[in-house]
């Protein structure tokens, strides 16, 4: 865990835990949207992820790991042909240099094999906390909390969490929440901030947690 965890009150222990109960009724069982088969593809597509919807990245995957089907493979791809294949993604000249030099750091320090820790994860190029959170969570199931737009916006929203920094919003979360339950957070706050916590317009006439959530002002159905 981040250090330096604050330390919440019981009753917003249990407020939170209301919030995630009605998150898992709406969403019973959930994962990332990203297609994947294996924990090596699963750090690569959520690295291509960023600022580009999980459609987008699985429209291509397909064609980047059938030309390259492994990390020994992408280790050593040419740089121009990587770019041609994800260029729909955006940022494709970042993310190209990203997923090379993770799967070139993965054969060189792993085998090519993807640790189940957070902390050899984040020691790879182009792999932050929340690309690592994701694949353990999804992988492994273990506990680890994924913070990215959606989750911090809904929590802010909701009340749960304050900070701006995604460190610290994963840190108050799981300050917040019990470590057996971590695994299940972060996808169920992504999905309702897609399909109800819209970052503009909120559809707060028919939000689940309505009675829970401070956000004002609250948006009003259209006409």
């Amino acid at each position: 865990m981040p250090p330096d965890a604050p330390s919440p009150t019981t009753e917003e222990k249990r407020n939170a835990g209301v919030i995630l109960r009605r998150l898992h009724r709406r969403y019973p069982e959930m994962g990332t949207a990203l297609d994947y088969a294996d924990a090596w593809q699963l750090l690569v597509v959520t690295v291509m992820s960023a600022q580009t919807t999980d459609e987008n990245v699985n429209a291509v995957a397909p064609q980047l790991f059938e030309r390259y089907p492994t990390p020994h493979d992408l280790a050593v791809a040419d740089p121009e042909d990587v770019e041609k294949i994800i260029y729909s993604t955006g940022f494709f000249r970042q993310k190209t240099k990203s997923i090379i030099a993770l799967s070139a750091d993965l054969v060189a320090n792993h085998g090519g094999d993807v640790p189940a820790d957070i902390g050899a994860l984040t020691e790879l190029r182009g792999v932050g906390r929340k690309t690592a959170s994701v694949v353990l969570a999804e992988i492994w199931d273990l506990p680890a909390i994924a913070v990215d737009t959606h989750v911090k916006r809904v929590t802010h929203r909701l009340g749960l969490t304050t900070s701006d920094d995604p460190v610290a919003v994963e840190r108050e979360l799981m300050a917040l929440y019990p470590k057996r339950s971590w695994s299940g957070i972060s996808m169920r706050f992504i999905q309702f901030g897609r399909d109800v916590c819209d970052a503009r317009r909120p559809r707060c006439w028919e939000c689940p947690m309505r009675d829970r959530c401070p956000y004002e002002p609250k948006s009003e159905p259209p006409p």
